[in-house]
Parts: structure tokens; C-alpha cells; sequence
């Protein structure tokens, strides 16, 4: 008689870990994937508004500056998490195609592209920094700080680059909890060094927004060393070796096909708050500091719609290489459906607690009276923006990402700085908020057509695969 044969307890877990994706009821599991991804990146919004509400505490110098640095700060994260992206997407389609081997190698990859990242940030750090500060302001402080803050956060970038690919593994094989851990267990070292490094506490000299970037860097260093650890111990599903390290043309360019949308999107986001930051400065820097403390505010909205997206993408990644349509479809509809009703409460909040959100930056009353209409005027994208970002993470999950650069080329370029440079030239500071819902019409429209042209291929895709 033929034996059975024998798994060990610790990979039979890891097999049905991994079969969960395409077996767990679907609003289940993407609520089990995403929740842990929402809490800790409302963890991260947390402690991003932190820098910002410590700081203003110095001076609205000290916010309008970090409002500066912001476009390029977000060009910082945004190159990790749209290799993150890919690298995501690649490990768990190959996980869902049986191909273990692929996996690895995919891992390696992202490995040898964070010491890219890395490089190129801390070149624009040396040589970038301060030009890119100056041409946005001619107040001295606001320079001065600015270009501080950037050039620590940039030079010390290595951490952070690491901290997302490892949580990223750790995202591809079911283990989001362990990913929200990385970043909270970071995100909260940066929340309690922020005062001893901006105030000089126990004795520390005070140092400002100098004090704010170098908490950043060392809650990021401490991220990516339990990342590590949890990847390591726990991620047994990718065993990655040095060979898997060296660089495959082949998969790079799969990274980058996927994710470079993902990075793209945040270039032109970051291109466009960089104008916007120019042009609402041709009024009043105050006006700057308003739309840098909403940009930290609206993170408390968007993460939680981030962390919805980071759980479809896995998920339709894995069902898509296993051929499963139906779960694809049931899958998208509750991504909808959650990411709507985060972007309800947001609006629902900055409608009726502006004052009370802008109190937490120490508004003075002129920050107040443009903060106020401000808040009204722009929440009205929570309404839409789901909607946008769920649709956009479906596209590139079914090899569509070009859709949801499109949507926001169009959006952001076309959209959003034109129309704030006209409204601009109305002479009241308060038109040009109306920008951005002018802009996220535009986005819904386009986010709706291409998600529905994506499914229809994704079925064509699929009936030609079973047909063969």
C-alpha cells in the first residue's frame, strides 16, 4: 500500500494561509486583510500629523515649511510604495500560480530595487534639496527649515524603503497583521521621540523641524528592523536566497509595469502640490500652512481607503492566476462599498468640525478664515475619492495600470492645477479650493469607464485560458 505523505504542521499552516485567498468568504477576507493595513496606517496618518502639529506648535513658519517639503517627501514614499505594489502583485499571483520559485526570486528582486530607491534619494538630497525649497518661497526661515527637514528625511530614506518591501512579503502571504505591527511599532517610536528632538527634552537641544525629520528616520529604522524579524520568523512561504537577489531585467520590468503608475500617480500628486503650493502662496503663506495641515488631515481618510486598496490587490492578484471570476467580482463590490463609506464619514467630519481639526495646528484667527471655508470646500472629494482609488488598485491588479495613471494625469494636470490657476486669477483665495471637486468630477467619470473596460478584459482573459 503507497504511504501518504508526510507535510510538516508548519507548511500545511503556510498552504492553507495561502489558500484562503481564493476560499474565504470574500467580504471577510478583504476585511481581514485590509483592517490590519487600516490601523496601521492610521497609526502612520497619526504620527505624520504629529510632525505637523509639533512644529506649528514653534511657529506657522515651521508648518508652511514642512507643507513645502511635503511634495517631495510624498515623491520619497511613493517610489517605495509603488515598487511595493508590484513587487505585491507579482509574489502573490505567482503564490496563486503554485510557482513558489517565481515568488523567491520576485522577493530578491524588490531587495537590490530599495538600494536603487535609496540612491537616488540621497543624490536629491545632497543636490536637490535646497533648490527645490527655494523655488516655492522667498521667506528666509520658511527656506531654512525646509530644506533641513528634507535633506534628513531624504539622506536618511534607507530605512524607509526596506520598512515597505518587507511589508509588502508580508502583505503577498496573508500576514497583514504582522505588516500593520511593522508600521505602528515605527510610526509610534517616531510619535514618542517627536517632542524630545523638536522641544529638547531631557536635555536634548531643542532642534525643530530638524528635530521632526531625524524622529521620522529613527521610527523608520525601527520599523525595518522588526519588519525583518517578523519576515524571517513567520514568512515561511518565500525563502529568499542571495541569488535571488541578482537583478532580472524580466522581473524588474514586471515591477515597474505594474507599479510604475503607483509612482507615477504620486509624481504628478507631488508636481501638483508643488504648484498649488505656489500659487496659494502668491496670496499668503498662510494660505500654504492651510493646505499643508489639510493634506495631513485627509490622510486620516485616504489611509483607511489605502488600506482597503492594499487588500484587493493581493487578493484579486491571487484569485486572478487561479482563474476565479466570481470571487474577483464579489471582491471588488465590497471594496466599493467599504471605501465608500470611509470617504461618507470623512466628508461628514471636515463639513462639521473644521475649526475644531484646524485647532489641533494652533490656527491663529487669519489661518482660521481661510482654513474654515477651505476644509468645506475640498472634503467634498471624499465623496468620490473611493470610489477612485478602488477602482484605480482593480486596474492594476488586472494588468490595467495605465488606466489609473490616466485618471490621475487627467485629474491633476488637466483638472486641478489649470482650474486653481484661473480661479486664481479671480482674486479671492477662497475660489481656488473649488479646484479640487471640479477635478474629482472629472475623476469619478473616468475611474467608472476604465474599471468597467478592465473587468470585460478580465473576463475575456480568463474564458480564453479555460479554453485552452
Amino acid at each position: 500500500m503507497r504511504s501518504k505523505e508526510v507535510i510538516p504542521v508548519e507548511e500545511k499552516t503556510e498552504r492553507l494561509r495561502s489558500q484562503r485567498m481564493g476560499t474565504m468568504p470574500e467580504g471577510r477576507l478583504l476585511l481581514s486583510m485590509a483592517l490590519p493595513m487600516m490601523l496601521s496606517m492610521l497609526v502612520q496618518a497619526l504620527y505624520n500629523i504629529v510632525d505637523s502639529i509639533y512644529v506649528a506648535k514653534v511657529s506657522e513658519d515651521c508648518l508652511a515649511a514642512l507643507s513645502l517639503a511635503f511634495p517631495a517627501q510624498h515623491i520619497l514614499i511613493g517610489l517605495g510604495t509603488g515598487t511595493g505594489v508590484g513587487v505585491s502583485t507579482l509574489v502573490s499571483r505567482a503564490l496563486g500560480a503554485g510557482d513558489s520559485r517565481q515568488a523567491n526570486r520576485v522577493a530578491g528582486n524588490s531587495l537590490f530595487l530599495c538600494l536603487c530607491c535609496w540612491t537616488v534619494m540621497v543624490l536629491f538630497g545632497f543636490f536637490g534639496a535646497a533648490g527645490f525649497i527655494r523655488s516655492q518661497t522667498d521667506v528666509e526661515s520658511i527656506r531654512s527649515y525646509g530644506v533641513t527637514y528634507l535633506r534628513i528625511v531624504t539622506i536618511g530614506s534607507f530605512f524607509v524603503y526596506f520598512e515597505i518591501c518587507l511589508e509588502r512579503l508580508l502583505q503577498s502571504t496573508g500576514l497583514s497583521r504582522l505588516s500593520m505591527w511593522t508600521q505602528m511599532i515605527g510610526a509610534v517610536t517616531n510619535i514618542v521621540l517627536d517632542p524630545f528632538f523638536i522641544f529638547g527634552w531631557c536635555g536634548l537641544p531643542a532642534m525643530g523641524t530638524a528635530g521632526a525629520a531625524i524622529a521620522t528616520v529613527i521610527g523608520q529604522g525601527v520599523g525595518a528592523l522588526f519588519g525583518l524579524y517578523f519576515h524571517l520568523r513567520f514568512n515561511k512561504e518565500i525563502h529568499i536566497k542571495l541569488h535571488h537577489c541578482r537583478p532580472r531585467g524580466r522581473i524588474i520590468r514586471e515591477v515597474y509595469r505594474i507599479g510604475f503608475p503607483s509612482i507615477l500617480m504620486v509624481g504628478i500628486g507631488s508636481v501638483t502640490t508643488y504648484f498649488m503650493n505656489i500659487i496659494l502662496h502668491s496670496f499668503t503663506s498662510t494660505a500654504v500652512a492651510v493646505y499643508g495641515a489639510f493634506s495631513k488631515l485627509q490622510s486620516f481618510i485616504f489611509m483607511p481607503v489605502f488600506g482597503i486598496n492594499n487588500g484587493i490587490i493581493p487578493i484579486i492578484g491571487y484569485n486572478y492566476g487561479a482563474g476565479k471570476k466570481d470571487r474577483i467580482y464579489r471582491t471588488v463590490r465590497y471594496g466599493l462599498l467599504f471605501a465608500s463609506a470611509i470617504g461618507l464619514i470623512g466628508f461628514s467630519l471636515f463639513q462639521l468640525l473644521p475649526r475644531t481639526l484646524l485647532g489641533a495646528f494652533s490656527a491663529s484667527e487669519s489661518m482660521l478664515a481661510i482654513g474654515i471655508p477651505a476644509m468645506r470646500i475640498i472634503s467634498i472629494i471624499f465623496l468620490a475619492a473611493g470610489f477612485c482609488v478602488v477602482a484605480g488598485s482593480v486596474c492594476q491588479a488586472l494588468d490595467k495600470s495605465f488606466a489609473a495613471f490616466f485618471v490621475s494625469i487627467f485629474r491633476q494636470v488637466v483638472g486641478l492645477v489649470p482650474a486653481a490657476w484661473l480661479l486664481a486669477r479671480l482674486g479671492n483665495v477662497n475660489y481656488v479650493w473649488w479646484a479640487f471637486p471640479i477635478a474629482e468630477i472629472f475623476s469619478l467619470l473616468f475611474s467608472w469607464l476604465f474599471l468597467r473596460n478592465a473587468l470585460r478584459s478580465m473576463e475575456k482573459k480568463l474564458a480564453l485560458r479555460t479554453a485552452s
